[in-house]
């Protein structure tokens, strides 16, 4: 099951992706150190649930970008 739905992700601003990554990462951080420092995880399917979620908010926010730019160069150029 996904952390963030992909319907969910397209009605967030910008902001609210990044602060999510941001979050999701820490979460990240601190299953990997519970596994080094205590040998294993409580669930780990969960981690590789963090790890999809996190590519699929940077592809997110990496496509909006491009849209971005991409409609910013149109308006600059006039169009042709």
């Amino acid at each position: 099951m996904a952390i963030i739905r992909k319907k969910e992700m397209k009605d967030m601003n910008i902001d609210e992706l990044r602060k999510r990554l941001s979050e999701l990462r820490l979460e990240l951080a601190k299953s990997r150190s519970q596994i080094i420092v205590g040998g294993s995880a409580a669930n780990t399917g969960r981690i590789k649930e963090q790890k999809k979620t996190i590519a699929r908010i940077l592809t997110e926010i990496n496509a909006r970008n491009i849209r971005l730019e991409k409609s910013e160069s149109g308006k600059k150029t006039g169009g042709v």
